[in-house]
């Protein structure tokens, strides 16, 4: 078990610059964390947690074989190096890249509310984090969900999805399109905008996807985005993803009035 938490813990750190790095940002003593990676020592209980919720991912996942914890975290072992030109994928969005502004004042934490798509009649609050890396605007976004099927309440119940995508500021507009990583099989697309004013507090905007349901309907809402800061608590603003009532007191009245007249309409990309 120890073995294959530190292999796993090994992958999810490759999304990182460095270990150091990873290490800085949990605050977690760099030889310490060594052990971890090399299965000399087990986290404890409280640096676990912080760990899994640094990484979006659950305690029981990461005590998974390696093959199966990569094909999770939507990993592929066997792909070719990607061309030194990077392919023409990314040859078409260096293009665009260079017609879009700086989007530096925008980096940081975000929380997300949005109708749920797959659950109709819900709040869906979700984690966002803008970053800047070599010129280039990419985000992360966090989502979690306890399944209405569950009764046990436990956190390996819930289903997580954890989205990356690249943002774009183009004529006034930002624009940000991204895929759900740990499956590899949706994409969703969010158009906000941009405050104007010397603070930003929150962004309003429009965003597409498909629903999690067996039909993956194409669904279409209004969404709010909540600026947190460039430094945040992590753990504390992870515990707050999940879906909410509409009524429910945590949901701020402004926030609800932003929303207020967006119905999801399924097969449809209206507002109504």
């Amino acid at each position: 078990m120890t073995d294959h938490l530190g292999i796993n813990l090994k992958l999810l750190c490759s999304h990182y610059r460095s270990v150091a790095e990873v290490c800085r940002k949990l605050d977690i003593n760099r030889a310490q964390f060594n052990k971890y990676l090399s299965g000399q020592s087990r986290p404890t209980a409280y640096n676990l947690k912080r760990i899994c919720d640094f990484f979006g991912v659950e305690a029981y996942e990461l005590q998974q074989p390696p093959e199966a914890f990569t094909e999770l975290v939507g990993a592929r072992h066997g792909l070719a190096p990607a061309p030194v030109g990077g392919g023409p994928v990314s040859e078409l969005f260096d293009q665009l890249g260079a017609h879009s502004t700086s989007m530096s004042r925008y980096c940081g934490y975000y929380f997300e509310y949005a109708h749920c798509m797959s659950v109709p009649g819900h709040i869906l609050l979700s984690l966002v984090q803008v970053r800047e890396e070599r010129g280039s605007f990419l985000f992360e976004r966090q989502e979690r969900q306890e399944p209405s099927t569950a009764d046990s309440g436990r956190v390996e119940d819930w289903v997580r999805c954890r989205y990356l995508g690249a943002a774009f500021y183009l004529q006034d507009r930002m624009f940000l399109i991204d895929y759900e990583s740990l499956t590899g099989n949706e994409m969703s697309q969010t158009i906000l905008i941009p405050s104007f004013k010397s603070r930003i507090t929150r962004l309003n905007g429009l965003k597409t996807g498909v629903s999690s349901g067996d039909r993956r309907t194409p669904a279409c809402t209004r969404v709010v985005w909540e600026y947190l800061g460039t430094q945040i608590n992590r753990v504390h603003a992870y515990r707050q993803v999940m879906l909410y009532s509409p009524d429910d007191p945590r949901i701020d009245a402004d926030i609800r009035e932003r929303l207020s007249g967006a119905q999801i309409r399924h097969g449809l990309f209206e507002i109504a």
